[in-house]
């Protein structure tokens, strides 16, 4: 029966794929869509948008910043592409969004920019990235297959890396975001599915810290690694050691929750990590029901504090076994997700989890995600980069172009995967991925102001026709523009302007050369 429900879903995907002309959006799973809906109930009341007024009955003074000529890819429910289009901002929201002609009636806005010759996308998601990896981009990279690098990070990240070291990889990942015109992003607190730094919750401030002052998203991933514990980690240069148990590390968790889910008008929220477990046994580190109760406590801190849970490296199986231990669910992202079985692709259909695929990872070298076959099933599934280690980066049109040519390659197909669904994996579905659809991820009037404008008056995108295949398939981070978050401008002509760029880079290159030093890990830049 497994077979024949894998071959079906093949057979549908190849036939919904191959159609250019697919516009709409999977079915929503119903949970996903009460959490959705009961979202956005919160989001009006706490922001008291009772009421979204008419582009007509707008107060001439309400518009902040006004977006004119540009061509405007909404991304919304239609797929709406506007040319000669304008978007209105008041304060943190979109209050219009249509032709030039349309918004004359706004009257005079604060701020006027010029979008001739631009496209103006929503504010570019990621939703599967990790903390620390900016600051070891290329160590160890073709040494072996991964071991040698699995191995640094891991020394780097749980004995050597200091306060400051968090704090500096945060900003120059979040400045390599922002000025790929990634708005959000989903950042685990270390590498891999186990090495996570949650010994004290001042390596999670730190990195808060930074996000708050550049001014982007971030949702920041904090929870207990893989057993048996006690886990040691590093506190201090003079080589100080602590041992931490299961209840220290869910303790840093909820210290981390207390002080800054919700921080900085909202743009920093925590979500919950924990390892990967499989039925067999093998990598658990513990007996099945150490596993089980570890699970368990898990899924009720997410459920207390109404948090998103992410997993990351699921394969083979995983993800059925993930689903018996409660781990799946709507307000759950799970990352990799290469070779599913049939049961694995059920219990994310079933269970609404949606699905971060990394296509530029390692393990997408090693495994396959079945990304179209899962979209076809109903399952959300976005786009994400992996972070910036060992050998890639934030550019999300990086990952867009290879998303699309990695599955025609295994379909042998051109027409598979179309740049529309792409740009969407990083947008739209990317923001339903994270429960935040009511919110981010499209153009429309009452949503978070959260935009990317790409220059499209450049060699690689002229003739300027067709604007989503020209963004999808030749468009580079280099070509953002300007970048608004939450009505705020915070780059403009490539300049950021929330903060000291050539700091940052001085920062991070000191933080790298110290740790890279201090783990005697030097002979792995060569």
């Amino acid at each position: 029966m497994g077979s024949r429900l894998g071959q079906a879903t093949m057979n549908r995907s190849l036939n919904l794929f191959r159609n250019k002309a697919w516009r709409s959006p999977p079915e929503i799973h119903p949970a996903r869509r009460r959490l959705e809906q009961r979202n956005d109930r919160i989001h009006t009341s706490n922001r008291q948008r009772a009421k979204i007024r008419r582009v007509t009955e707008l107060p001439k003074a309400t518009v902040d910043l006004l977006i004119e000529g540009a061509t405007v890819i909404t991304m919304d429910a239609d797929r709406r592409i506007i040319e000669d289009g304008s978007v209105a901002i008041s304060g943190d929201q979109i209050v219009a969004v249509g032709r030039n002609s349309e918004l004359h009636g706004l009257g005079e806005p604060r701020r006027t920019i010029d979008g001739t010759r631009m496209a103006v996308l929503p504010g570019l998601i990621d939703c599967h990235g990790h903390a620390g990896h900016g600051l070891v981009k290329s160590l160890g990279t073709g040494v072996d297959d991964g071991v040698m690098w699995t191995q640094a990070v891991k020394q780097i990240y749980t004995m050597g890396a200091s306060e400051g070291f968090w704090g500096a990889e945060a900003a120059l990942s979040g400045l390599d975001r922002l000025k790929a015109g990634v708005t959000t992003g989903v950042s685990l607190l270390g590498g891999g599915d186990d090495v996570h730094r949650v010994d004290d919750p001042a390596y999670a401030a730190m990195h808060c810290r930074s996000v708050e002052k550049l001014g982007t998203r971030s949702i920041v991933a904090v929870g207990p690694g893989r057993p048996p514990y006690p886990h040691r980690f590093g506190t201090d240069e003079a080589g100080n050691i602590r041992s931490v148990s299961f209840e220290d590390e869910m303790r840093v968790a909820e210290e981390v929750i207390s002080e800054w889910h919700g921080e900085a008008s909202g743009r920093i929220s925590i979500a919950v990590v924990s390892p990967v477990f499989r039925p067999d046994g093998e990598r658990n580190g513990a007996d099945m029901s150490t596993v089980r109760k570890m699970v368990l406590a898990v899924r009720e801190l997410c459920d207390r504090h109404d948090l998103l849970l992410t997993q990351d490296g699921h394969a083979s199986g995983s993800l059925e076994f993930a689903a018996e231990l409660g781990a799946l669910g709507p307000r759950a992202v799970m990352s990799h997700c290469v070779d599913l079985t049939p049961g694995d692709m059920q219990a994310l259909k079933d269970s609404g989890t949606s699905v971060a695929h990394n296509p530029s990872a390692i393990r997408s070298i090693m495994g396959r995600c079945p990304a179209p076959e899962l979209m076809d099933l109903g399952v959300i599934v976005a786009i994400s980069s992996d972070g910036a280690a060992p050998d890639r980066g934030y550019d999300m049109f990086r990952h867009m172009a290879q998303c699309m040519h990695y599955h025609r390659r295994h379909f042998r197909d051109p027409t598979v995967l179309p740049a529309e669904t792409a740009l969407a994996m990083t947008t739209i579905d990317a923001a339903r991925a994270l429960g935040l659809g009511s919110e981010l991820g499209s153009i429309e009037v009452g949503k978070r102001a959260d935009l990317a404008m790409i220059d499209l008056y450049k060699p690689h995108l002229v003739p300027m026709n067709m604007p989503v295949m020209r963004i999808a398939h030749y468009a580079n981070a280099a070509d953002v523009d300007t970048v608004i978050v939450d009505g705020k401008i915070l780059m403009e002509g490539r300049r950021v302007l929330s903060v000291d760029e050539d700091s940052v880079l001085q920062d991070a290159e000191r933080q790298a050369a110290t740790i890279i030093d201090r783990a005697g890990l030097s002979h792995l830049l060569t």
